[in-house]
């Protein structure tokens, strides 16, 4: 799984390159020595802020502070040299910098602090990524896996998108999904599908039971939702299949997904089936009868594309929605990790950078 990681940073330190210290360094040098050319008449002190400034940009506040004394020191150095410590003009110069250089200490350990508490709730989100999406395996079964989330939430790990797979006893069940909305809402939305899903699974039901409890379970958590608009207006959309070990097939039921793609010998083929079952918590209490599998030929060789609706209505800047399957049959890719890796940074590409809906690609292949 591809998912950005927070960098580990030690509690209330700041990472910075010791070398780039020298810059303000040599920026306080350069100064003194020019209002010692320069003479008494022409005074340059003032420029000595630049320093601590330029300090607080890379550094911590205990490096500022020592740039910005360093920096004091030379100014009241200047004033001696030259006879003018006591003149008020200068006396106003030095005290001006003293206050500036104050300033910029005490607004880089709030800073500092910002960045602290920014990196404990990375590491929080981090946490409930790998708790809520786990980590799929490079091989389960007879199958290769690869698979990539991107949050479209700044600053996010995730989101409403989700997918899983279980091993029963002679194949896979694999599920992918997108819950309507962003924020915690789909976030715990997605944790309760995930949960049903994994429980159920390996108990090994008929297929068509299995998608029975999870829509089961999304109504009812639903209906006990306090906000009966909030409870209409939530749902599900679900791809569940389920692939056997020893059969060159894959069955799927679609509840309002976008349909999976198989890709085989150079060719783009949607697996659609003949009818769309309504999304997860809209159906209402119902039973296994109500859903039907549908079965498609995926033998060796094949790679199967899970995806969300975040890819296909990815739009660029002149609006044009991101061509999925034109791609895929341009690249001819066989390797799963290297597919879904050129989709996320050609999708990346495609949008400038900035995605409006979350992503999720799930790219499986039936190995000989």
């Amino acid at each position: 799984m591809s998912l950005p990681e927070p960098l580990p940073r030690p509690r209330g330190a700041v990472r910075y390159r010791p070398a780039l210290i020298g810059v303000p360094l040599g920026l306080i040098a350069v100064i003194v020595a020019l209002d010692l050319v320069t003479g008494p008449d022409i005074h340059l002190g003032p420029l000595l802020v630049a320093a601590p400034a330029l300090t607080a940009a890379f550094a911590g506040p205990r490096p500022t502070a020592a740039v910005g004394a360093l920096a004091v020191t030379a100014q009241i150095m200047l004033s001696i040299v030259f006879g003018r410590l006591t003149v008020p003009d200068n006396e106003a110069q030095t005290v001006a910098l003293f206050l500036a250089t104050l300033f910029i200490v005490v607004f880089r350990a709030v800073h500092a602090r910002h960045e602290q508490a920014l990196d404990q709730v990375r590491s929080v989100a981090d946490v409930a990524q790998k708790v809520l999406l786990r980590p799929l395996p490079p091989h389960i079964g007879p199958l290769t896996i690869a698979s990539v989330y991107v949050a479209a939430e700044a600053e996010a790990q995730i989101g409403g998108d989700l997918y899983a797979a279980v091993r029963t006893r002679d194949g896979t069940r694999v599920l992918i999904g997108d819950v309507r909305g962003k924020g915690l809402t789909a976030v715990g939305d997605a944790a309760l599908l995930l949960g049903a899903f994994r429980a159920a699974a390996h108990r090994f039901p008929p297929f068509p039971r299995l998608v029975a409890h999870l829509q089961n379970t999304v109504y009812w958590d639903l209906e006990g939702l306090v906000d009966d608009d909030a409870a209409g207006e939530s749902f599900v959309t679900a791809l569940v299949l389920e692939i056997p070990d020893d059969d060159p097939s894959v069955s799927l039921i679609n509840c309002g997904h976008p349909p999976p793609l198989r890709l085989r010998d150079g060719e783009v083929v949607p697996l659609m089936v003949r009818e769309t079952a309504l999304p997860l918590g809209l159906a209402g209490d119902i039973t296994e009868s109500d859903y039907e599998a549908e079965t498609f030929s995926y033998g060796e060789d094949d790679l199967l594309l899970l995806y969300t609706d975040g890819v296909i209505e990815a739009r660029d800047s002149r609006g044009v929605f991101y061509p999925l399957t034109e791609r895929l049959a341009a690249w001819r890719e066989t390797d799963p990790q290297r597919l879904v890796n050129r989709i996320h940074t050609d999708l990346l590409a495609h949008t400038g950078g900035a995605l409006d809906d979350d992503v999720a690609l799930v790219a499986l292949k039936r190995r000989p």
